[in-house]
C-alpha cells in the first residue's frame, strides 16, 4: 500500500486537513476538508470552540481514510499545526477545564505591569528572546486564576492528547511561550518560579519528527483509521512548518510568512539576545533541526479580513483588489502592528481613523492597508539583515498572502529586491514532509530520515509554483 500523510493544519481563521503524498517529483498536497475557525465570546470572553474543531478535525481523519482506502492507499501518520501561544487546562483526569482563551481577549491587560515588576522584560528577553506581545503564555498563565492540578497543553499538543492519550509540548511552539531558555532549549525554572508558574505546567519537550503516540481505540473507531496510524510531532507552531517548506535555493533569503499575521524574518543558527534586537522587539523562535526564526510578528491580512467581513456582500475582495491597484501610490498609512488592531469589529471605521485622511472608498482603505503592511515588512527585514548580520537577496512571501499580487508587487517595491510569492499551503508542505522524513519516504532516491533541511526545500522546488516579483524601482541589490 502507498503511504500517505496526513496533515491537520488549522490557523486562527480557517483549518484545514490535507493528503500529502510523495512522488518520484517530489510532495503533492490534496485538501480534503476546509472549516471555518474564529474567536467566539464564551462565558464572557473571547475563546476558541476547541470542542467544535476537534470535531472537524475528526471529520477530516475519516474523510482521509474513506479516499485512502477507495485508492488503495493508507495514512501512516498524522502531523498537527496551529496558531501559537494559545493553550488548553487540563486536569489530571484529562478533562478540559474550559474552552481555551484567545489570544484576542483582553484579560492579560492587567497583569503585564505585574509580571514586569517580578520579572522586568529585559531580563525575559535575555533569557527567552521573545519578542513583547501582549498574549504572549506567559501573561495568559499568569492571569489564571489558579493553576492547581492541571497542565497547560498548547493548542497542537491538546490536539494531539486527545488523538493518542499521550502529553508532550513540541519545541517550535514552545519556543512561543516565553518561558523557554532559548539558549537552551529547556524551560526555564528560574522564571516559571519569579513569575510563580508551576514547574509541572508544561508536559515534556519533543522536537520535530518525534513519535507522539498510536491513535487511541475511540479515535481509530470514529475514523476508521488504521491503529497502527502514527501522531508525529512537526513543526506544531505553523511559522515553523510554513519556513521549512520556503523553497530558498540560497541561504542569504528572508521570509514572510503571510496570513492572519505576518512573520517577518530570516533564519539563523543561533538566537541573538542582545538589548539592541530587544529594543527592535525581534523574537528567536525555533524552527525545525534546532534553526531560529529570526522574525518580528508584525500585522498581518487580520485587518483586510475583518474589513471584508464588515462590508459583507457588498464588496468582494477580487474587485477591490482591482481597485485598490489603480490607485497612485503614497497614498495614507497607518501603523499595521498597532495593538489597536489586535481585537475584531469595527475594523474600517478603526482604520480611517488611524490614517488621519479621508478613506472614502472601500478600495482606499485596502490600499492603505496593503501599502502600510509593505512598509512594516520593509522596515523589518532591514532591521533584520542589520542586526544578524545576513545579507538578503530575496524575500520568500508564504501562505495566502503569496496569492495577493498587489501585496507582493508593493513589497517589491518597497524592499527593492525580488519577491518570490508561494506556495500557498506551505505549512502543509512543511507539516507533510517532517512526517514523510520520520517515515524514511522522501519519494525515489532521497534521503529518507537522514533527509536534511536543504533536501526538504529542494522538494518543495521541484513541484511548488512560485511567481517572481521585481521591484518597479531598484533602490539595493540586497538588504545588508
Amino acid at each position: 500500500m502507498k503511504s500517505v500523510y496526513a496533515a491537520v493544519d488549522i490557523g486562527a481563521s480557517s483549518g484545514r486537513v490535507i493528503l500529502g503524498r510523495m512522488g518520484t517529483d517530489g510532495p503533492s498536497l490534496e485538501v480534503i476538508h476546509r472549516f471555518p475557525n474564529g474567536v467566539q465570546e464564551i462565558d464572557g470572553a473571547l475563546r476558541w470552540d476547541i470542542d467544535a474543531l476537534f470535531e472537524e478535525v475528526l471529520y477530516g481523519l475519516t474523510l482521509a481514510r474513506e479516499l485512502t482506502d477507495a485508492k488503495g492507499e493508507r495514512v501512516v501518520s498524522i502531523g498537527v499545526d496551529t496558531w501559537a501561544v494559545d493553550y488548553g487546562l487540563v486536569h489530571d483526569d484529562g478533562a478540559l477545564a474550559s474552552q481555551p482563551h484567545s489570544y484576542r481577549d483582553s484579560r492579560t491587560t492587567g497583569v503585564l505591569d505585574r509580571v514586569h515588576e517580578t520579572v522586568p522584560f529585559e531580563q525575559l528577553y535575555e533569557t527567552t528572546g521573545l519578542q513583547f506581545l501582549p498574549f504572549n503564555t506567559v501573561y495568559q498563565l499568569a492571569a489564571e486564576p489558579s493553576l492547581e492540578n492541571v497542565q497547560a497543553l498548547l493548542i497542537p499538543d491538546l490536539l494531539g492528547f486527545w488523538l493518542t492519550g499521550e502529553r508532550r509540548t513540541e519545541i517550535t511552539n514552545a519556543s512561543t511561550t516565553g518561558l523557554l531558555d532559548a539558549a537552551t532549549g529547556n524551560f526555564s525554572s528560574h522564571l516559571l518560579d519569579a513569575v510563580d508558574i508551576p514547574r509541572r505546567i508544561f508536559p515534556t519537550l519533543m522536537e520535530p519528527g518525534e513519535t507522539l503516540g498510536t491513535l487511541l481505540p475511540s479515535i481509530t473507531e470514529r475514523t476508521g483509521l488504521n491503529s497502527a496510524t502514527t501522531v508525529i510531532a512537526v513543526g506544531s507552531h505553523d511559522t515553523a512548518s510554513a519556513v521549512a517548506a520556503v523553497p530558498a535555493g540560497v541561504d542569504n533569503f528572508a521570509y514572510i510568512s503571510s496570513g492572519t499575521w505576518s512573520l517577518v524574518g530570516v533564519e539563523l543558527s543561533e538566537p541573538i539576545l542582545s538589548p539592541t534586537s530587544r529594543a527592535a522587539n525581534f523574537t528567536n523562535e525555533r524552527g525545525v533541526d534546532g534553526t531560529i526564526r529570526y522574525l518580528r510578528n508584525c500585522g498581518g491580512l487580520w485587518l483586510l479580513q475583518e474589513c471584508l467581513r464588515e462590508w459583507g456582500r457588498s464588496v468582494t475582495l477580487e474587485q477591490v483588489l482591482a481597485e485598490a491597484a489603480e490607485l497612485p501610490t503614497g497614498g495614507p498609512r497607518i501603523d499595521a502592528d498597532s495593538d489597536d488592531f489586535i481585537a475584531p469589529d469595527n475594523m474600517p471605521h478603526r482604520i480611517r481613523s488611524a490614517a488621519g485622511e479621508a478613506l472614502e472608498s472601500p478600495a482606499a482603505v485596502v490600499r492603505c492597508i496593503l501599502d502600510s503592511l509593505a512598509r512594516v515588512y520593509a522596515r523589518t527585514l532591514e532591521q533584520a539583515a542589520e542586526l544578524s548580520g545576513k545579507p538578503i537577496d530575496v524575500v520568500h512571501i508564504v501562505g495566502g498572502g503569496s496569492q495577493n499580487r498587489l501585496l507582493c508587487q508593493l513589497t517589491a517595491d518597497a524592499t527593492g529586491l525580488p519577491v518570490l510569492a508561494g506556495p500557498v499551503e506551505a505549512t502543509a508542505l512543511g507539516n507533510v514532509l517532517v512526517q514523510a522524513r520520520a517515515d524514511g519516504a522522501l519519494g525515489a532516491g532521497a534521503l529518507g530520515a537522514g533527509a536534511t533541511l536543504d533536501d526538504l526545500r529542494t522538494a518543495v522546488r521541484s513541484t511548488a509554483q512560485t511567481t517572481r516579483y521585481e521591484p518597479a524601482r531598484q533602490t539595493e541589490t540586497a538588504l545588508t
